[in-house]
């Protein structure tokens, strides 16, 4: 893609900024995923504020280092203007061994270079047995822009 990732959005654009967003968050690397953000970029994730930059990188590394076996998948919901909705799930499991899948919307506004300034996030977890999982690592190719099941 040659069009930037930046609002006014297209279902292109949109659609490649969710993709590229799951790409991000699946490396699990707290640095890289808060370049997205700017440096002032507020977030309500569950119950708990963070702003800016740095406090990202620390809620990430706090989510990373107790959410083992992290595996994320992103789809577009709705979009407009600077606006991104997106649905996810993410499989992980805790230090006990405990996987859990995780459900959950975003709401994401963004700057005009494309940076996220806000992220609203609400989740529920469903604890799973490992045999049940269905989100691995990176999404291979041909299943790119295929919706999830809910349950």
């Amino acid at each position: 893609m040659t069009a930037p990732l930046r609002p006014p959005f297209t279902e292109e654009t949109a659609r490649a900024k969710v993709q590229a967003a799951e790409d991000a968050w699946n490396t699990r690397d707290p640095g890289h995923v808060a370049l997205a953000y700017t440096p002032d970029s507020v977030w309500r994730n569950r119950s708990e504020f963070v702003t800016g930059r740095e406090e990202i990188i620390r809620f990430l590394t706090r989510k990373w280092a107790r959410e083992l076996g992290y595996a994320l998948r992103k789809e577009l919901w709705a979009f407009t203007g600077d606006r991104i909705a997106v649905r996810f799930q993410y499989e992980c499991h805790d230090a006990g061994g405990q996987w859990w899948r995780s459900y959950g919307n975003e709401l994401w506004e963004f700057d005009a270079g494309g940076l996220m300034r806000r992220r609203e996030a609400s989740i529920d977890d469903v604890p799973i047995e490992e045999a049940d999982r269905r989100v691995f690592g990176s999404r291979p190719a041909a299943e790119l822009g295929l919706p999830f099941p809910l349950r």
